[in-house]
């Protein structure tokens, strides 16, 4: 039998999504099966609802679930979508200091490579930081991200039942078009 997409994501249109257990085990499904840009867009129309927290805190969130390796890939996709300017106004506003500190010469330019030891000297609420100013400056960072966290879907499920629902709803409605 086929994975049906469609009408697992249509359960979740209208606001009626089921118990909180099925949307985690509909959101495994549809992570294994869905194309990576469906999940994306889902992902992206999640971070921007005004149903869920804002993105800063949904990553610093994630952030702190992490493993130490998912915590670099992270914090490198951060800071490669903020570009040059973004991450040098960063490092010179409050806070960059430390930042900079524990990022040491990764900082100098948004091609860098974050160790594992590195990020995990970071604290979630320092990725907090990171990430408001990354989308203050460049939005579209919700999207690139978006992209990331597509392909470590375990971490979109720290979040919770009520985000999962929204992120399928989200999908749903974007599959409803196709």
């Amino acid at each position: 039998m086929a994975f049906d997409l469609g009408g697992l994501l249509q359960q979740y249109l209208g606001g009626n999504a089921p118990s909180a257990t099925d949307t985690q085990a509909h959101f495994d499904e549809v992570a294994q099966n869905a194309a990576p840009s469906t999940l994306s867009k889902g992902l992206s129309a999640m971070f921007h609802s005004d149903q869920t927290p804002p993105f800063s805190q949904s990553a610093s969130q994630m952030f702190g679930q992490a493993d130490p390796n998912q915590k670099a890939g992270m914090l490198n996709q951060l800071i490669a979508g903020m570009g040059p300017a973004v991450l040098a106004s960063l490092l010179s506003g409050a806070g960059g200091a430390a930042i900079a500190s524990v990022l040491g010469k990764s900082t100098t330019t948004t091609d860098a490579t974050i160790t594992p030891e590195q990020a995990a000297q970071l604290s979630p609420e320092q990725v907090q930081q990171m990430a408001d100013h990354a989308q203050q400056n460049n939005p579209s960072i919700v999207d690139h991200m978006s992209d990331f966290y597509a392909q470590h879907s375990g971490l979109i499920k720290t979040l919770g039942g009520a985000a999962l629902a929204i992120a399928l709803a989200k999908m749903a409605n974007n599959n409803k078009g196709a």
